[in-house]
């Protein structure tokens, strides 16, 4: 029981460590995603008919929210966790009535909420742009959940192994931007050519912006079972990871 309360307390700390910051938490991806929206869906949108058989908006939109998405999970973990390091009172944490694995799912649930808090207000600005829509709700709360456990987990990594601010970002400006961009968030893999759409097929972002797609529009371009098994991979070998270096206490123990 009292791990339970333990637990609890550790979620809602979490919790309202972006609530508290929610000008930067919250409202910046939602403006960000605004514009995002305005600038494809009204201006660029305008002058392209559609892209496989859906309104350009429509084809974007997936991506900017998994982008946000991703930032989010990412972003809740790696900079709690580090800053709790920064700060010298990741001792408390240590001493608490908590086990390796409830410190792990207290960080992970932390930054899921934040990615669901940030994606449902990205969606609502999407319906009143007449932009959003949802064809498999399932899917849609299966890529939206598990892709934000995924970055959790790597922000929980990013969050151990930073000796600065600085080398927090690392991932957001080389991995998490980049590959968001080339793995069709923007294009449709048949608007490449020949040659280097292997590129897109083996970049693991393009699964989950795909997924979260087909979600929302019906749309696939990608292999569903490949991508679960990717993303089913990187859950519990990321997991598996983490839960080891809390165990042995690496950077977290002198």
């Amino acid at each position: 029981m009292n791990n339970k309360i333990a637990l609890f307390s550790f979620i809602s700390r979490e919790i309202q460590r972006f609530t508290r910051v929610y000008v930067q938490s919250l409202f910046s991806p939602w403006i960000n995603a605004v514009l995002y929206i305005f600038i494809f869906g009204y201006v660029v949108g305008s002058r392209i008919d559609s892209i496989a058989g859906i309104k350009y908006i429509a084809f974007v939109l997936p991506g900017i929210l998994m982008m946000n998405i991703i930032s989010a999970s990412f972003q809740q973990t790696a900079f709690s966790l580090y800053f709790k390091r920064f700060a010298k009172y990741i001792e408390e944490y240590l001493v608490a009535p908590l086990s390796n694995f409830e410190l792990l799912t207290g960080h992970i649930i932390g930054g899921v909420t934040r990615a669901l808090f940030v994606g449902t207000g990205i969606y609502v600005i999407a319906i009143l742009f007449h932009a959003a829509s949802i064809v498999h709700p399932l899917w849609f709360f299966f890529y939206s959940v598990t892709v934000s456990i995924i970055f959790a987990l790597v922000g929980v990594f990013i969050g151990l192994w930073a000796d600065n601010f600085e080398q927090l970002n690392i991932l957001t400006t080389f991995i998490i931007m980049p590959f968001t961009y080339l793995g069709g968030m923007f294009n449709s893999v048949s608007m490449l050519p020949e040659k280097i759409q292997w590129f897109m097929k083996v970049n693991p972002f393009f699964y989950f912006v795909d997924g979260l797609r087909f979600s929302m529009t019906g749309v696939q371009e990608s292999n569903m079972i490949a991508g679960i098994g990717i993303i089913t991979f990187c859950i519990l070998g990321l997991g598996g990871l983490v839960w080891y270096l809390f165990k042995i206490g690496w950077r977290i123990r002198g």
